[in-house]
């Protein structure tokens, strides 16, 4: 049996997006409640009955959400202009060596606002 399974975590964090047009109101400084979804897909072990601990995925985001939580998020190496198009990307590839499986994250900035991101660059 093959599943999905999906661990959500919250942060809050600043952000100038310094690459827009500059009558762009996100080329000032705001900030979002930001959600990201980490989801990891794999076989269901039989024995134990599960596809991956959700601790190992909270685990692996701890130090980041750690650097990236009320923080000015153009400050993180990598994160220099922080779409949430660029932030998928920098967290994929933070967490892929440490998460097999890891095949899909979602990041809101507002409740209407996401970002899906497979891994494809």
């Amino acid at each position: 049996m093959r599943c999905r399974i999906i661990k959500d975590f919250r942060f809050e964090a600043a952000q100038t997006l310094p690459n827009l047009p500059g009558n762009h109101k996100c080329t000032q400084m705001h900030g979002h409640s930001f959600k990201v979804e980490i989801a990891v897909e794999g076989e269901v072990d039989p024995h134990i009955g599960w596809v991956y601990d959700h601790a190992e995925i909270s685990k692996a985001m701890k130090p980041l959400l750690d650097r990236m939580d009320h923080a000015y998020l153009n400050e993180i190496e990598g994160l220099e202009n922080p779409t949430i198009e660029n932030m998928a990307a920098w967290l994929w590839k933070k967490l892929a060596p440490q998460l097999p499986g890891l095949c899909e994250i979602v990041i809101y900035e507002t409740p209407t606002a996401r970002c899906v991101f497979r891994g494809e660059f």
